[in-house]
C-alpha cells in the first residue's frame, strides 16, 4: 500500500454506485459506501470550482 491519496472522481463513484444497485435489486441505501463516494466526489468538485 502506498502512501499517495487519490482523490474520488464522479466517474469512480458510479461505478461503485453501479455494482452496489446491481447486487442490491437495484437500491443504494443512504448510509452506504456508495453513498459516501458520492458525497466525496460532489464535495471534490465544489472545492475546485
Amino acid at each position: 500500500m502506498t502512501d499517495k491519496k487519490t482523490s474520488m472522481t464522479k466517474e469512480d463513484a458510479s461505478r461503485i454506485q453501479a455494482a452496489e444497485a446491481k447486487n442490491n435489486n437495484g437500491k443504494v441505501t443512504k448510509d452506504s459506501f456508495a453513498a459516501r463516494a458520492q458525497h466525496a466526489a460532489d464535495t471534490k468538485n465544489k472545492q475546485h470550482k
